[in-house]
């Protein structure tokens, strides 16, 4: 069973207002841990159910295995165990958001999909320069979204070069 992003949630802007500019990104926002993150839509392909994984074995632990969505084997990364935080048995809200990142289809594991939204370019903070190491390299800003704060992701920044180079054999 697969969710187009369309069932998501409905769409909001922080004006109220509907249309596509220049000025304005649209962008799936979904939940590790207590923290919500964003990424843009154009990355997704698609968000699933979590589903029977393949383990490979010596991956690193956050590479969860494999699954065949169609007809087309992709690797799935736990973006929990990626990011140091301790893994949690997935729950009914737990999806996987099938995207390109570096040019390769993967599968990322995320604790639920909240919504799509649209953000107004300049709503974007970049990230503050107390953030330090490797978490900073793939951060690209925050948003204020009225009492919560929007982490936005650079997805082809989520994996190293080494870690590609795995998934890319898998």
């Amino acid at each position: 069973m697969s969710a187009t992003i369309q069932d998501i949630g409905s769409e909001r802007t922080a004006s109220g207002a509907r249309g596509e500019s220049a000025n304005s990104l649209q962008l799936v926002s979904f939940r590790l841990a207590q923290e919500e993150y964003g990424i843009a839509i154009t990355r997704v392909q698609e968000i699933i159910l979590m589903g029977e994984i393949t383990r490979v074995p010596q991956t690193p632990e956050f590479i969860k295995g494999l699954i065949n969505l169609r007809n087309t084997v992709i690797p799935i990364v736990d973006l929990r165990r990626r990011f140091g935080l301790p893994e949690e048995k997935p729950s009914d809200e737990t999806r996987i958001m099938v995207m390109n990142v570096a040019g390769k289809t993967i599968g990322i594991i995320v604790d639920a999909v909240s919504e799509v939204l649209r953000i107004a370019k300049d709503q974007i903070a970049p990230p503050p320069p107390t953030v330090a190491g490797l978490g900073r390299d793939y951060l690209t800003g925050l948003v204020k979204l009225d009492k919560r704060l929007l982490i936005l992701l650079d997805m082809d920044k989520i994996l190293t070069c080494s870690e590609s180079v795995i998934v890319d054999a898998l």
